[in-house]
C-alpha cells in the first residue's frame, strides 16, 4: 500500500458510519429504534458500559522469595447506571478480600467459570454510596505478566522482575478491566528489596532511595496492558532533560552511546505530528531473556538488549515504540480484534521518523530489508508465492518482534 492509500484509509473507514447515520426509511414516522446492546470487549469480562474503572492504586510488596506480588488495588468507579455489581477480569489472582469505599464495608464477590487464557470474572457487589473498592490480594508464582529472572538469568548480580501486559496478561498481575477500550489514571507504591530499583510507566525515581518504597504516578489515562511494572540493579543515563535509558550497569554505558539519537527521534516525531504529551521518554534495556524486540511502556519504552549493536543501526526499534506515543497510547483500538489499527500506523509513523532522521536512502534500506524478512516469513507459515524485494516494501526491520 502507498503513503496516500494509508493517509486515507481513516476517512474511508468511516465513510459507512457516516452513510448508516443518514440512512433511515422516512416511512418509519417517528418510530424510536430500540437501544442497541453494548458492544463489549470478546476478550473481557468486564462491563464498563454500566460501571467503569477510572482511576487505580497499587500497594505492592515484590517478593522475589515466593515469587509473588502482595498488597491491594484500590478502583475508583465512574457508574453509568444502577447495577450493583462491579465486573473485573482476574487470572491465576488470590483474592482475600474485597472492601467497599467509602467505608470499608466488606463486599461479598465470586468468580465465575474459569475460560482459557481469560482467566475468570470477578463480580463484585456494590452498595447504592459505592464509589470504589479495595481489593486485597496476590499473584501466583507461575502469572503471566510476570516474569521474574534469577541473578543467573539476568546477567547481574541480584534479581530481576519485569511486567509484560499486553495484551491481556494485566489481569494476572491486578485485577482490573483488562481491555483497551477503558482507560484510567493511576498511582502506586512498590515495596522493593532495598538495594534495587523500580520503575513503571509512570513519572519514575533515577537512582535508588534507602528504603526500597517508590511513589508512582500518571497522570494520564491509560488502557491497561500499558501497565509495566521492572525492579533491578538498574542504573540510568540521561540523553537530555526529557529523555535517558534505564540499565544494568554492565551495559549502562553501551546504552547511553547506542541510542543517543533518541532526542533527535523525539524532536523528529513532534515536528511531523504534534507535542509529545506524556512528559518523559525513556528507556529501559532488559536482560537478554526479555523475549520481544520492544513494549511501549508509556513514559518508559521496554527494550531488548539485542538494539545494542555497537554501530547504531537497530535505532529503529525505538523509532517504533517511541511512535507508539501516538498511535496506540494516545489512540488505541477498541479491542483486540483491530490490533492492526495499532501495528498499521505504527509502523507507518517510524518509518517518517526513520527517514526525517537519517534520511530516504537510510529508510529505503531499512524496506527492503523488511519485505525480505516478510518474504521469509511467509514462507515459514506456508503461505503463497513470497514477495520480491523493492524499495516500496512497508515493513520494519529491526524491530521485527516490536509490540
Amino acid at each position: 500500500m502507498n503513503d496516500a492509500f494509508l493517509l486515507a484509509l481513516p476517512a474511508f473507514l468511516c465513510l459507512p458510519l457516516a452513510c448508516a447515520a443518514g440512512g433511515g426509511d422516512a416511512s418509519e414516522g417517528s418510530a424510536k429504534s430500540p437501544e442497541p446492546a453494548p458492544r463489549r470487549d470478546p476478550h473481557s469480562f468486564s462491563r464498563p458500559d454500566e460501571v467503569a474503572v477510572d482511576h487505580l492504586s497499587l500497594d505492592l510488596t515484590v517478593d522475589f522469595a515466593a515469587r509473588r506480588l502482595v498488597g491491594s488495588a484500590r478502583l475508583r468507579l465512574k457508574r453509568h447506571t444502577e447495577t450493583d455489581s462491579l465486573w473485573l477480569d482476574a487470572r491465576d489472582l488470590d483474592v482475600r478480600r474485597v472492601t467497599l469505599l467509602p467505608g470499608g464495608a466488606d463486599a461479598d464477590f465470586s468468580f465465575g467459570d474459569e475460560k482459557p487464557f481469560l482467566g475468570r470474572p470477578l463480580e463484585i457487589r456494590l452498595a447504592p454510596e459505592t464509589q470504589g473498592v479495595k481489593i486485597e490480594y496476590s499473584t501466583r508464582p507461575d502469572a503471566a505478566a510476570l516474569q521474574w529472572l534469577t541473578p543467573e538469568q539476568a546477567g547481574s548480580s541480584e534479581p530481576f522482575l519485569y511486567t509484560q501486559s499486553q495484551a491481556i496478561l494485566a489481569r494476572t498481575w491486578v485485577p482490573c478491566q483488562d481491555s483497551p477500550g477503558v482507560r484510567m489514571t493511576y498511582d502506586a507504591t512498590i515495596h522493593a528489596p532495598q538495594n534495587l530499583l523500580a520503575v513503571m510507566s509512570a513519572e519514575n525515581p533515577k537512582e535508588k532511595n534507602a528504603t526500597g518504597v517508590y511513589r508512582f504516578e500518571m497522570p494520564q489515562a491509560i488502557p491497561s496492558y500499558l501497565l509495566a511494572l521492572a525492579v533491578g540493579d538498574l542504573e540510568y543515563r540521561a540523553f537530555d532533560g526529557r529523555s535517558g535509558v534505564y540499565a544494568l550497569p554492565s551495559v549502562a554505558e553501551a546504552a547511553a552511546w547506542e541510542l543517543a539519537d533518541t532526542p533527535k527521534m523525539i524532536d523528529a516525531a513532534e515536528k511531523l505530528y504534534g507535542p509529545y504529551r506524556w512528559g518523559r521518554y525513556d528507556l529501559l534495556i532488559l536482560p537478554a531473556s526479555y523475549p520481544f524486540g520492544g513494549m511501549e511502556n508509556p513514559r518508559i519504552t521496554f527494550a531488548t538488549p539485542t538494539i545494542l549493536s555497537g554501530d547504531r543501526s537497530l535505532v529503529s526499534l525505538v523509532a517504533h515504540e517511541l511512535a507508539h506515543s501516538w498511535s496506540g497510547n494516545l489512540v488505541t483500538n477498541a479491542s483486540w480484534n483491530d490490533f492492526w489499527l495499532n501495528e498499521g500506523f505504527t509502523t507507518y509513523f517510524e518509518r517518517r521518523i526513520m527517514e526525517e532522521v537519517y534520511g530516504r536512502a537510510f529508510e529505503e534500506m531499512n524496506q527492503v530489508l523488511a519485505i525480505e524478512d516478510l518474504a521469509q516469513t511467509v514462507t515459514q507459515l506456508g503461505g503463497p508465492t513470497s514477495p520480491t524485494p523493492s524499495s516500496s516494501s512497508t515493513s520494519p526491520a529491526a524491530t521485527r518482534t516490536t509490540a
